[in-house]
């Protein structure tokens, strides 16, 4: 088996993304499964550009898109992604689309194929925090996000795909105005090996409580 992992490099004034340091610090072999590291711009259009290439050179069984959401305290796998660009920030190109679909001829939303339950329960057996996320924004992970389902589904329906986000870490939070959450850098990795496992031992999600009130 195969998973391509990709992760954006630092964007929004931070010198570092720690869904990017993260990836580069897991194993490149996890129960058997090769692990296939890849960085990512957070540029719009650019961004999807790389991935597909990446799956098209590679042919992974999963694609694991990661990102960072500075404000979470948690783990989140991503359950759904929407067909919008509306960005609060400019991109690392100075992109700035709002309220632009990402793909005419998409779909409303996709949803991740990878099992996020099993994921998120997997996570919390490390002892860490983890929870669907039912947003990824509306900003470059949703993009990605959005882009990387949309292509599996046109070209590579057995490929399976999805996104997970990671809290800030420690040293991005230093200056900002507290209370910022965050989550040490070697937690982060083990969290996302934990994912890892989860999309290699679980071929269909698990049954279990998963959704919001709110």
């Amino acid at each position: 088996m195969k998973v391509l992992l990709t992760a954006f490099d630092p964007f929004g004034g931070d010198s570092v993304n720690p869904a990017l340091e993260a990836v580069k610090l897991l194993p490149d072999e996890l129960e058997g499964a090769d692990i296939t590291k890849l960085e990512v711009p957070t540029v719009f259009d650019e961004s999807i550009q790389v991935v597909v290439s990446a799956i098209e050179k590679e042919k992974p069984d999963a694609v694991l898109c990661v990102g960072q959401a500075g404000g979470r305290f948690e783990l989140t796998p991503e359950r759904v992604a929407i067909n919008v660009n509306d960005a609060r920030i400019q991109d690392n190109k100075g992109n700035q689309p709002i309220d632009q679909p990402i793909y005419e001829n998409g779909a409303s939303a996709y949803f991740s194929t990878l099992p996020i339950k099993a994921m998120v329960l997997q996570i919390k057996e490390t002892g860490l925090p983890s929870s669907v996320s039912n947003t990824a924004g509306t900003f470059v992970c949703n993009h990605l996000m959005y882009g990387v389902l949309y292509h599996l589904e046109k070209s590579y329906p057995k490929i399976r795909g999805g996104f997970i986000h990671v809290p800030f870490i420690p040293e991005q939070v230093v200056n900002r105005p507290s209370p910022v959450p965050s989550m040490s850098l070697s937690d982060i990795v083990k969290g996302l090996e934990a994912a890892v496992l989860a999309i290699v031992r679980y071929g269909k999600d698990v049954k279990t409580v998963g959704g919001t009130e709110f």
